[in-house]
């Protein structure tokens, strides 16, 4: 089965209005949001029109991170609490020694 690009960019779309909240997590967070890095605020990001099946968000910071490795990311419809819409792996992944900050851009490719 193939999808045009037109529809790519439409589910693609679809799925930057559900969330714009972004949450980081020390491992996979499937299906519920599980592993986000208590007392590190979400971030706000606002996605770009989907172009090929590709929507990037504004660059996000997390500020106060503490010491530990990051491998994902999530998105959320609020800044706490919400609903959990999906998350992805963080690549490169972010290991930090200390506390410190982390900024990432979050994207959604649909397949």
């Amino acid at each position: 089965m193939s999808f045009t690009t037109a529809s790519k960019d439409t589910a693609v779309n679809s799925l930057t209005a559900l969330g714009t909240y972004i949450s980081l997590h020390t491992g996979d967070p499937g299906t519920v949001g599980s592993s986000e890095q208590a007392g590190v605020s979400r971030a706000q990001t606002t996605w770009g029109s989907s172009s090929s099946g590709t929507a990037s968000g504004t660059q996000v910071t997390f500020s106060s991170v503490p010491s530990g490795s990051f491998t994902h990311y999530g998105v959320w419809t609020a800044s706490t609490g919400g609903t959990f819409r999906w998350g992805f792996a963080l690549s490169p992944g972010v290991t930090l020694s200390a506390t410190g900050t982390v900024l990432m851009t979050p994207k959604i490719t649909f397949p």
